[in-house]
């Protein structure tokens, strides 16, 4: 879900929107917009909205919340972003270009702060996140699957396998008309020669058989060892597996790159300080320490260590 529409929400609702870096802006409270008695379709000016200017501003509590409970993210993905939000924001700013907030106006920057200019209201009322079933954020999937994972295949590696594949047909259909060519020719030159080949050819095949083994020559075993494999030891529980705690940006940062990797990370926090990047995994216990191990070389950045829990 695109946070423009979002914001454009919360304004027409709570009657104000305060944005980090930005300002606030506040709506008259006898301005009423409902998108969806909009029949006609047609943008309609947004009017009594008002807009100040304040580059300190700091991020509003009750924003995160109402885009948190609207997209189904937890609060810390929904400040990120927000956050991503508006520093493409003040890219568009700081060139020069102006940003067009949905369903608010537009906004250019100049001397000391930015210029605001309403625009039109919704003609759709955002959808809300209505979650069928309460399930896990994140399937528990086997630990091989994130020590030894492997990137998708290149799109050129297709053509290319089908390309050696069509030049080795032709190549073994080139060999074996230029051996029968060959043969033919050897044969049409000296058919006596031939015959004397194949002659010396039987002969020394004779020879080469081994002797006949009766059942009395062969030797006796007295003990016979039955090799059976070793049981399978099932798996005892599942365990967490931290590979870095670190601060807001910081987790926030590597959370989203590990997932753009295609795994199975998780991330928590608990007082929205600390952010506790980890794995649930299943294991035996006798194997934590290696898959612990394994994925701190992977995961861990230098300068801490990788931990377990159950």
């Amino acid at each position: 879900m695109k946070i423009a529409p979002l914001l454009a929400a919360f304004l027409y609702e709570h009657k104000h929107l305060h944005l980090p870096g930005i300002g606030s802006f506040s709506l008259d409270v006898s301005t009423i917009v409902e998108p969806e008695n909009n029949k006609s379709g047609k943008p309609v000016p947004l009017e009594g909205l008002h807009f100040q200017s304040n580059l300190t501003t700091a991020e509003d509590p009750e924003l995160i919340s109402f885009i948190s409970a609207q997209s189904g993210k937890m609060k810390a993905l929904a400040s990120a972003d927000l956050s991503s939000h508006l520093e493409l924001a003040q890219q568009f700013l700081n060139i020069g270009k102006p940003f067009v907030l949905e369903g608010i106006g537009n906004l250019v920057k100049v001397k000391g702060g930015f210029e605001f200019t309403p625009g039109y209201a919704l003609t759709e009322k955002v959808r809300e996140y209505t979650p069928a079933t309460v399930a896990q954020e994140e399937a528990t999937t086997d630990y091989k699957e994130v020590l030894y994972h492997q990137p998708g295949n290149p799109a050129w590696r297709k053509p290319l396998i089908a390309g050696l594949a069509v030049f080795g047909l032709a190549l073994a259909i080139w060999g074996g008309y230029t051996i029968y060519k060959n043969s033919k020719e050897t044969t049409a030159a000296d058919p006596n020669e031939v015959t004397t080949v194949q002659a010396q050819q039987n002969t020394e095949s004779v020879q080469q058989q081994p002797a006949t083994i009766t059942p009395d020559t062969l030797p006796v075993k007295k003990d016979t060892i039955i090799q059976t494999s070793p049981p399978v030891v099932p798996i005892s529980g599942t365990y967490k597996f931290i590979v870095e705690v670190a601060d807001k940006t910081r987790g926030l940062d590597r959370f989203r790159a590990l997932k753009s990797w295609g795994l199975s990370v998780q991330m928590e926090t608990t007082d929205s300080v600390k952010f506790t990047i980890f794995f649930r995994l299943p294991a035996n216990a006798s194997d934590t320490l290696r898959i612990r191990d394994s994925l701190g070389q992977l995961y861990t950045p230098y300068w801490t260590k990788a931990f377990v829990r159950n």
